[in-house]
């Protein structure tokens, strides 16, 4: 009876391998047009699998290279935004003059404006748990937006990726805004003025500015520094001569 059970392991054994991998005869080309009819069609872990094994198998030449780049998207696709950063990073060093580089950064840039958790969170509310990790991916989808300008100025990509730019300078200043008023309503007036300040000196054509100066001058006489709060007051008169701010800060 022992040696049948092993004649019959044996036999699963060469049963086992005789399976034929039906992949083993595709070309690059056969490899990139199966995950992309995959990617296209809404199965993201198939397509990344293919694209995968497609370098796997063929670590060389425009399909590897463009592989890299789909499973960049793919991922962005599938909800995996690390992944798809890391896939965009990764392309980036490794092919830095790649005619589609252009693309990685712009999918990177795509990425963090449209992050699980990031800038857009502070539009819903301001919590009793802020810190400057909330504003993290609306400064890096910046930089890379505002690098891709400046490097591929001629790229069908650029002009999108300016507008985004400015439109984020603007985010990333009514969030400070946000912050700042989050500590003045909470009494920490030296940190709402420092929070002020920063905006000030960081985003100075934005329309923050009149909430910012407003929300010093009322910070410097909650605390009881008039000449401070007068002083900004005047800035704010001759910058903003409707400010809401004007009558606010007479009130307290």
């Amino acid at each position: 009876m022992r040696y049948f059970v092993i004649f019959l392991f044996a036999l699963t054994l060469a049963g086992c391998g005789s399976f034929e991998d039906p992949t083993k005869d595709w070309t690059a080309e056969r490899f990139y047009q199966e995950a992309k009819q995959r990617l296209d069609d809404g199965g993201y872990e198939d397509a990344i699998k293919t694209f995968e094994k497609l370098q796997g198998r063929f670590p060389y030449g425009r399909y590897a290279e463009q592989a890299q780049l789909e499973v960049a998207y793919a991922y962005y696709k599938w909800d995996e935004p690390a992944l798809s950063l890391a896939a965009c990073d990764r392309f980036i060093r490794q092919y830095p003059t790649h005619p589609n580089v252009d693309y990685a950064y712009y999918l990177k840039g795509i990425v963090n404006f449209h992050g699980k958790r990031g800038f857009i969170n502070w539009l819903i509310g301001i919590d009793d748990d802020l810190h400057d990790r909330d504003i993290k991916a609306s400064r890096e989808s910046y930089d890379t937006f505002k690098e891709l300008a400046q490097r591929f100025p001629r790229s069908i990509y650029a002009e999108d990726a300016r507008a985004r730019a400015d439109y984020l300078v603007t985010v990333q200043a009514r969030y400070e805004i946000s912050v700042a008023r989050y500590y003045f309503n909470r009494g920490a007036y030296v940190a709402a003025v420092n929070r002020t300040k920063y905006l000030l000196e960081n985003y100075p054509r934005t329309p923050a500015v009149e909430d910012a100066l407003g929300l010093q001058a009322m910070s410097y006489k909650k605390m009881g520094l008039e000449k401070l709060s007068d002083d900004t007051l005047r800035v704010l008169t001759r910058n903003f001569p409707q400010s809401r701010y004007l009558q606010e800060v007479k009130q307290l």
